[in-house]
């Protein structure tokens, strides 16, 4: 991350120090630049937030535009279940090369051409009249996505100091989450007055104007890594082989690895639930469908309460292991009191809800702990990682339980099928004992 005094190059540190102090990655990026937290600083992460804050809107629309076009492109529920899976594995797939190549090029221009995927992605969802193109449509908008998230909090480490590492990115995922508690409704306000291809149109408007900005606005705080090379005659390896090493390094840092596991149950549990099956636990309790759908946005109103609050909590105590393993072990309670609360417990739930989403929080310290524990060169792919293994782990929790229920499930087999989840969610917990302790000691 970017540091307003010199610092000494990676490796320098005593033989025998700690890995993560021999690198403090988050803390050490691009080099000082006068703006470093001013003005010029909260323009640009501002315009990226809004970057993901739109991209998750339109990945939540899916949910709500999903009916209309099944109905225009004469297509099966099972053919719009496919397309929505593609995504999802596109996105997971994308994301690791998304944060090495943002090692590699900056976030100029490769977040400008994010937000131009993001929008070829709305105007083809916007045209959809077959499979093919629906299928193209998601293909193009994850590989737009897959530079959204991640992509703001390589900024937030660019232009902020590196105590802020953690809280900006905490930001990012607060400011998503309410996107996504308010897209649905939002949207489906406005499919009383537009067409469904009207709306997706104006998303994809939204994008010209968003590449416009990004490529008059966003560039590095200090000379970019290909400038950098150029500037000090280095040789830079070659583009496909220089992703896999970063990636390998990363994945070969234990840090990494145990914070990408803690991360993954963590999110990956509270999106499952909050997308998918906390409503129909609610619904098998004979909840009605509007409750069903508060439910959803109280996980994301808890998320983003909790996504900064953690990381505020972890500077306070100036620990980054503890707060994380006692939210994701109280992630894990609230998910069985969701679970295997009995049927007349609907109030109750809608506060259950609320608690997966604010201790699922916890699992952006995941980032945290990533960035802290590589060289600042590989802090984009670390937070790629990541990310990405939180949705691959979203992705499997949300498609396994469902070919365990039966067709019409009960409150018993939703208890018997969703039993993993908070399994998984304590040896979350029990690898965050392992992590290496990433906080700077104070003097």
């Amino acid at each position: 991350m970017a540091s307003t005094t010199p610092t000494p190059a990676p490796g320098a540190a005593p033989a025998g120090e700690p890995e993560f102090k021999k690198h403090p990655g988050a803390r050490i990026l691009h080099g000082p630049h006068k703006t470093i937290g001013g003005v010029e600083a909260w323009v640009i992460w501002g315009l990226c937030t809004v970057f993901v804050v739109w991209l998750f809107s339109i990945q939540t629309g899916y949910a709500v535009v999903s009916p209309e076009i099944q109905k225009t492109a004469s297509l099966t529920v099972a053919q719009i279940g496919l397309a929505g899976s593609i995504y999802t594995w596109a996105f997971a797939l994308c994301q690791f090369f998304s944060g090495a190549l943002l090692d590699r090029f900056g976030s100029r221009p490769l977040l400008a051409i994010g937000v131009a995927f993001v929008t070829a992605g709305a105007f083809l969802y916007a045209q959809t009249t077959s499979m093919a193109t629906l299928i193209a449509a998601q293909i193009v908008l994850a590989v737009g996505s897959s530079f959204g998230f991640v992509g703001a909090g390589y900024i937030g480490g660019q232009w902020f100091p590196a105590a802020r590492y953690g809280l900006m990115f905490g930001l990012v995922q607060s400011l998503a989450s309410l996107g996504s508690a308010f897209g649905q409704p939002a949207i489906s306000w406005q499919l009383q007055h537009v067409t469904w291809q009207q709306l997706l149109n104006g998303f994809g408007a939204m994008g010209v104007a968003l590449i416009v900005l990004f490529a008059l606005l966003v560039r590095n705080p200090s000379t970019g890594p290909e400038q950098l090379a150029q500037a000090t005659g280095a040789t830079r390896p070659p583009l496909v082989s220089s992703i896999f090493r970063d990636l390998g390094a990363c994945f070969r840092n234990r840090n990494v690895v145990l914070s990408s596991a803690l991360a993954g149950v963590s999110f990956g549990s509270m999106l499952a639930m909050g997308v998918l099956w906390g409503p129909r636990v609610m619904e098998a309790r004979g909840a009605s469908t509007s409750l069903a759908a508060v439910l959803t946005a109280m996980s994301w109103l808890g998320l983003a309460v909790g996504a900064p609050l953690f990381n505020l909590l972890s500077d306070h105590w100036n620990n980054r292991r503890m707060p994380a393993i006692v939210g994701v072990l109280l992630q894990a309670a609230a998910v069985c009191l969701l679970i295997y609360l009995p049927k007349e417990t609907n109030a109750v739930s809608v506060v259950t809800m609320f608690c997966v989403g604010l201790f699922a929080g916890a699992h952006m310290l995941g980032f945290t702990v990533a960035g802290e524990s590589v060289p600042g060169r590989l802090v984009g792919s670390s937070a790629a990682i990541v990310n990405g293994i939180c949705f691959i782990i979203g992705g499997l929790l949300q498609a396994i339980p469902s070919k365990i229920l039966p067709d019409s499930p009960s409150l018993t087999d939703y208890g018997h099928a969703l039993l993993m989840m908070p399994i998984l969610l304590v040896l979350g917990a029990l690898a965050g004992f392992f992590i290496k302790e990433t906080a700077t000691p104070r003097p």
